[in-house]
């Protein structure tokens, strides 16, 4: 079947299979269509048909609330019935030479375990090996449960046989529930990716700053694990700033402070406690890392007041305090849009 997209710039064409998204066709297909996590949450992939058929494969997602107008659709969630013409409001670009293009793939789940009472690490053994870039994340579908959901990579290696992933728990939400239940271990799951703009190349050539909350700190631990393979922080600083509620919900604390040992001079880690004063115990059992009463973005902002030349930000977690850190960073820090990466999931 063939697909013919009318962007504001200029029309592409390519095929797609029955069954296949037409969001995830095209992306594997070297176009850059608008997406954001690409999951059926968002409504940045909305589409207008202009002439075929579609099937629309998930009529419950969030993000249908964005569809205003006769005929718009989410290219994440709908299939072609035949061949279609669409139109999209954005400008459309081909990805840049040498990314890491999407494509399907599966994966068998294993290594499970618990890292707090509500969050879950676990690790894809995939049935090939995948590139992807720092900070990429991929689109996860687990048995029985409709949609898929995006998940950033913990890890950073290139020709990955595995993907580790780290998920938070959420009341009444069907992936988590199962990861968290009896059946996970040993099945097998089917993904899409990689994705996502909130990548990290060494050729920056910026001090970078991460600010993450809960789970969101999936995606800084791989830009964490490629900057210190690179070496990165023997000429550029990092600031990681890391949002919790509490000290007994922070993770991957032994992980952090060996990045920070590794690189005393120029890489610095705070953990934000946004619900109870810093606990003697933390400093005395991790004294690499700093630790802070206060909501993430607000501890970010005092460290990093007046020290925002040539820096990158790379921000992650719950919408709500994605949003605050960046009005900080826009507002109070003066950071253009460009030196702002993230990618928003709901």
């Amino acid at each position: 079947m063939k697909i013919q997209i009318n962007a504001r710039n200029r029309a592409y064409q390519f095929s797609t299979v029955a069954g296949e998204k037409i969001l995830y066709a095209g992306l594997a297909n070297g176009i850059n269509l608008p997406y954001e996590c690409g999951s059926g949450t968002c409504g940045t992939c909305k589409a207008r048909l202009v002439a075929g058929d579609i099937a629309d494969a998930w009529p419950e997602a969030p993000g249908r609330k964005y569809l205003k107008q006769q005929g718009e659709f989410l290219m994440c969630q709908c299939v072609a019935r035949g061949d279609c013409s669409l139109e999209v409001a954005n400008f459309v670009y081909n990805m840049d030479p040498g990314a890491c293009t999407p494509a399907a793939c599966r994966g068998t789940l294993t290594n499970l375990r618990l890292l707090t009472s509500d969050v879950i690490a676990f690790s894809v053994e995939l049935d090939a090996p995948r590139d992807f870039d720092a900070g990429q994340f991929m689109l996860v579908q687990v048995p029985d449960v409709a949609g898929y959901r995006g998940y950033s990579m913990v890890n950073f290696e290139r020709d990955a046989g595995r993907l580790d992933f780290v998920v938070k728990k959420k009341s009444g939400g069907g992936a988590s529930e199962w990861l968290f239940g009896d059946a996970a271990a040993g099945s097998t799951v089917e993904l899409f990716g990689p994705l996502g703009s909130a990548t990290f190349f060494p050729a920056l050539a910026k001090s970078i700053l991460c600010i993450a909350g809960g789970s969101g700190i999936a995606g800084m631990m791989s830009i964490l694990a490629r900057g210190c393979q690179e070496h990165y922080f023997d000429q550029y600083g990092g600031n990681v700033f890391f949002g919790v509620r509490a000290f007994k919900d922070a993770f991957y604390l032994d992980e952090l402070s060996r990045y920070r040992n590794e690189f005393p001079q120029k890489l610095q880690i705070t953990i934000a406690l946004s619900d109870e004063d810093v606990p003697p115990a933390a400093g005395q059992r991790y004294p690499a890392l700093a630790f802070e009463k206060g909501l993430v973005h607000e501890v970010a902002a005092r460290h990093m007041n007046g020290k925002y030349q040539n820096v990158r930000a790379y921000l992650a977690g719950p919408p709500p305090a994605v949003d605050a850190a960046i009005r900080v960073l826009l507002l109070e820090a003066k950071l253009t849009a460009d030196n702002i990466r993230y990618d928003k999931f709901s």
